[in-house]
């Protein structure tokens, strides 16, 4: 194999694998747990996206003493603290990968 098909061949695994980076981020993923009464919504690229709650979440022995202000104010609350932590994550992740190379852009790392 020569240098030439060698460039073409890396530049074809660099689209497909940005190609799969981007099919990864527009999936939706969802866990749930207490039987469907909290709902956590990621990307396929593990990134949270939102958090839905029911009453009978926050109080199973009385899910209607639970008006859907106090739902969506948690929703809102647990939904930054999570934002946060994950860009926290974000910007650790990307300065220990820039320290580890130097600060080298190396394609498909996404730094």
């Amino acid at each position: 194999m020569n240098i030439m098909q060698m460039m073409k061949q890396a530049q074809n695994i660099q689209k497909k694998l940005k190609d799969a980076q981007q099919e990864l981020a527009n999936t939706e993923i969802v866990g749930e747990s207490a039987g469907g009464a909290v709902k956590v919504t990621c990307d396929g690229q593990g990134k949270f996206k939102s958090i839905k709650l029911t009453a009978q979440a926050i109080n199973p022995e009385n899910p209607s003493a639970v008006d859907e202000e106090t739902v969506e104010m948690l929703e809102d609350i647990i939904s930054t603290a999570i934002f946060q932590a994950s860009d926290k994550a974000s910007a650790e992740m990307e300065k220990k990968m820039k320290e580890a190379t130097g600060g080298i852009n190396i394609p498909g790392l996404n730094l």
